[in-house]
Formats: structure tokens, sequence, C-alpha cells
């Protein structure tokens, strides 16, 4: 699988981003890399990708532009604020986002980019920071099904899994599903860690036994690792969970579904974060409940 030839767009280099566009690099695309961090797009550009000054400038000559960025703010600045880059996008040109945005975000862009004659796929993904590095990332599509198909390739080469849903937003809701699913499982792994603590269980044999218990999701079993070791390095923080965890519980609401199990998440990650975790994991809403519950940190 090769991406030669392919003249590619990138805005937002960050955490996710920027391993995502270094990926497309490697695997022969010919990439434009903006972002407003400058030690970002260097760390793209060292991998043989060309510095862009803006974002109307990274899209000059690109067949498909991508994004990854923060939040639904950023999105609608990108592509149809004053300096989108909806205004000079050829009729026809893909535009992908790969972002955590909601599905109220993604519709006025959606109704923008129809008006305009672009092509907009919503490609969220799920994976961290080192499934990204490694183009082991799942990737949920949905959009004109062309596009997706033009785009086969592209999403090769950052991800192990990719899959087409839909013409819609429906790509944005499963993000959701599966953040929700995410979120609370840390939420209540913290509870459960906690109790088993409380009750004199060893640390360490109390994970083990977990992880290969009938409770092992996949999620549990990865992180086995850095939970024993109390290892917190961010790879998901708890500042981002409470962001989609507001996008998780506002999307339950315009929909109609109760979320008292998601509202409760929200409470937990916004209170990890006001307790000074915000940067850490979002498995650190562990230290949270160990405070709350007297005992002292291992």
């Amino acid at each position: 699988m090769s991406l030669d030839g392919t003249k590619i767009g990138w805005i937002g280099a960050g955490k996710m981003g920027g391993p995502m566009s270094r990926r497309l690099v490697g695997a022969g695309a010919t990439l434009a890399v903006y972002d407003p961090v400058a030690a970002n797009v260097e760390a793209v550009v060292a991998t043989g990708a060309r510095a862009a000054s803006s974002n109307q400038d990274v899209i000059a000559d690109a067949d498909i532009v991508i994004s990854m960025i923060p939040n639904d703010a950023v999105l609608g600045a990108i592509t149809i604020g004053e300096e989108g880059i909806f205004a000079n996008l050829a009729p026809g040109t893909i535009y992908v986002d790969m972002s955590t945005v909601s599905p109220e975000a993604s519709g006025e862009v959606s109704a923008a980019a129809v008006a305009a004659g672009i092509d907009y796929l919503r490609a969220p993904v799920s994976g961290s920071v080192a499934l990204a590095e490694a183009g082991k990332l799942t990737i949920m599509v949905s959009g004109p099904k062309d596009a997706a198909d033009k785009c086969a390739d592209v999403f090769a080469a950052m991800s192990a899994e990719n899959f087409y849903l839909g013409v819609d937003d429906q790509a944005r809701y499963l993000k959701l599903v599966i953040n929700l699913l995410v979120g609370t499982s840390s939420a209540v792994l913290a509870e459960a860690l906690t109790l088993g603590r409380k009750g004199g269980l060893d640390w360490e044999q109390m994970i083990d036994v977990i992880g290969v218990s009938a409770a092992a999701s996949p999620y549990i079993q990865y992180n086995v690792v850095p939970l024993k070791a109390r290892d917190f390095s961010a790879q998901f923080t708890s500042e981002q969970m409470v962001k989609d965890s507001r996008l998780i519980c506002d999307a339950g609401a315009s929909a109609g579904v109760p979320m008292a199990i998601g509202g409760a998440m929200l409470k937990t990650f916004e209170d990890t974060v006001e307790a000074g975790y915000g940067e850490d994991n979002l498995t650190a809403a562990i230290k949270l409940l160990e405070q709350r519950s007297g005992l002292d940190e291992l």
C-alpha cells in the first residue's frame, strides 16, 4: 500500500494528529501540515512534510484535506468561519475531519460542505497515542461512500481497522458510544480498585486477577501493566474525558436518551480535574477515589 502521488493537506498536528500525519508521510504521501504550535509542525516536517503557513496555505494543491482538531469551535472556525477553508476548496475536494466533535457541529459543517460541493467525511478514531504511532487505530467513517472509497489507502496507513457506517453522522455517534464505554469503564474501575484496597487486597495481585477474570475487557487488559506500576502518563487525559463526557451527555439529551450513568461519569472526571489530575491519564480517577476513601497513595 503506497500513497505516492497523493496530495494531502493536514490541519492539527498535536498529540494524535502528529503521529497520524507522520504515518501518511511514511506511506509516501505529499503532505503539507499546519498547526498553530510550531513544534508540532516541525515534528512532522522532520519526516518529509512541507510546513504550511496557514490553513489556507495547507489546502493549496491538496486532493484531500484532513483535520484533527480539539473541539467544535475549532472545527467551525477552520471550515466555515471568516477564515474557513471551504470558501477556497475546489468542488469535488475531499475534506476529512478525524476529531471528536458533536453531531450538531458536524451537521453544520455537512450542510456547508454540500452547498460548496465538497465531499465531507467524518472519520473519528479510537485508540491511544501509541496506537496512532504504530498505525493501529480504529477509524469510523461516514459520509459520501465514493469519497470514503477514494480514501481507503489513506485510512489504511493509519489504522488496523476501519469501518464505513453510512452517509450521515453515524461515525460521530459511534465515537461517542465508544467513549461512553471507555469513560464509564475507567470511572467504575477507579471505584472497584479503591474498594479492593480498602478490603486489604494486594494492589498488583488484584489487578492481575481482574485482568484474567470475566470482567477483563480489552480496555482493562490494556491498562493492566500501567495500573500495576501506577503509571498515569497521559494517553487520553482526564481533561479530554471531561470534554468528551459533555459531548456524550449533550448528545443523549438531544436524542432523548437518559444519561444517568453518563452524568455520573462526567462528574467523576470533572472532580478528577479539579483535584489536580487533569493532565494525567483518565485512569488517574483512581487517585481521586483513594483520597476520598482515606487511603494513602501507593
